[in-house]
């Protein structure tokens, strides 16, 4: 996790009011944290710093893509993915981050490292079921579907065969049943 300089703001040198920065991220990103769920991903984040006199609060988004295979077919495919996320960030004695919406630093801090809420804001938006849009839509070809076509079509043929092949006893037996 020593790679993330690139994802410090510097909130010391900053004016009051509001700071816009953004990134470009693709699996690169994702390695420093050792996630590898996505083939690729194409991500754009920008965070809007809004300094006060004695709080920060950082206003995450993204949107983009990532390539993850489909739950139900294997094919790959890309999710759009997008999301927004809100960080408020206090002074106090020691460092605490229990809260999830509430930051709060040390007086003497300068900086601070947004990656790791970057990383958590595009892994908690993608889906836990991934389903391809082909497959709602029905128009996904691929050998998987084909061949579980070719099996439920045999399937239905062989239990066909097999009313035909019912002793007539049977028959009057299961009348038994349905005519209470």
């Amino acid at each position: 996790m020593s790679s993330t300089k690139e994802y410090l703001i510097p909130f010391v040198g900053l004016k009051n009011g509001k700071h816009h920065f953004e990134y470009q991220l693709n699996n690169t990103f994702f390695k420093i944290f050792d996630y590898d769920e996505y083939q690729d991903s194409d991500i754009k984040v920008s965070i809007v710093l809004e300094k006060q006199s004695n709080m920060l609060e950082l206003n995450f988004k993204h949107k983009g893509t990532v390539n993850v295979p489909c739950d139900l077919t294997g094919e790959d495919f890309d999710l759009a993915v997008k999301s927004k996320m809100k960080l408020i960030v206090r002074f106090g004695e020691e460092f605490n981050n229990d809260n999830e919406e509430l930051l709060i630093v040390p007086y003497g801090e300068f900086e601070i490292d947004v990656a790791q809420y970057i990383y958590e804001m595009i892994v908690l938006s993608v889906p836990q079921r991934r389903v391809h849009p082909g497959v709602k839509d029905g128009s996904l070809k691929s050998e998987a579907l084909e061949k579980l076509n070719e099996l439920t079509i045999k399937e239905e043929k062989e239990i066909k065969e097999e009313d035909e092949n019912i002793d007539p006893r049977w028959e009057k037996l299961k009348k038994l049943l349905t005519d209470k």
